[in-house]
């Protein structure tokens, strides 16, 4: 990708503030390199969509819910990226299970955050208020983030970074959220996204390659 911009689409279910650091460290260069083609959303009423006209970028809503089955959906996602020119999906808060089609047409290319630290408090039913719920029932004392790239199983594959973060005596998952989020989503979901961008991650064969790293091999 030397000599041009990775053209990223951000894919969001809520407000976006996941979306709105990307913007900001675009913006102010702590994101090289990369260009945010066009925000979807699968709400129409998604406050993240409002984010990105106030941006400049080009938002969609794109729902399962307005076609008659899963096939259509996949294939209007997929058309809009290729018509975008899309190198990275990025999803940031974004709720809806990703089409087959789209992680086949996007292989290695789909990368999400997720509010733990992978494998503690992720797969299916594991989302939002729900992961923080399930550290504080279990008691740690450390949770987190992860940066991974998406595969067809849920919270699943090659994970590129992750970021701790204490977990507090007083916490509730409204707390415990929001400091995940300023200490850990909006720091390395950027990072991410811009050591991609840089071509400083590859995967081969399930390993995660970074520049001056040892390779990371996920493990289910």
């Amino acid at each position: 990708m030397s000599g041009q911009k990775q053209k990223i689409a951000i894919c969001v279910s809520g407000g976006g503030t996941n979306l709105q650091a990307i913007i900001d460290k675009v913006n102010d260069g702590t994101i090289r390199n990369t260009e945010i083609s066009i925000v979807i959303s699968n709400k129409p009423d998604a406050y993240a969509l409002e984010r990105a006209k106030k941006a400049g970028i080009d938002a969609v809503c794109i729902s399962p819910k307005g076609f008659e089955n899963r096939d259509d959906f996949a294939n209007a996602m997929v058309e809009t990226l290729k018509k975008h020119d899309i190198d990275l999906v990025v999803l940031a808060g974004y709720l809806v299970i990703v089409p087959v089609k789209m992680i086949h047409e996007y292989r290695n290319r789909i990368i999400n955050i997720h509010p733990s630290l992978i494998p503690a408090h992720c797969g299916m039913g594991y989302y939002g208020l729900k992961v923080h719920e399930s550290v504080l029932a279990t008691g740690n004392k450390v949770t987190g983030a992860t940066v991974h790239f998406v595969d067809e199983e849920a919270d699943h594959g090659p994970i590129i970074l992750q970021k701790a973060v204490k977990v507090h005596e007083n916490d509730t998952p409204e707390i415990l959220q929001k400091r995940v989020m300023e200490e850990a989503e909006w720091n390395i979901l950027p990072e991410a996204i811009d050591l991609i961008g840089a071509g400083k991650v590859k995967v081969i064969d399930g390993i995660l390659f970074r520049l001056n790293h040892y390779p990371y091999r996920f493990h289910a």
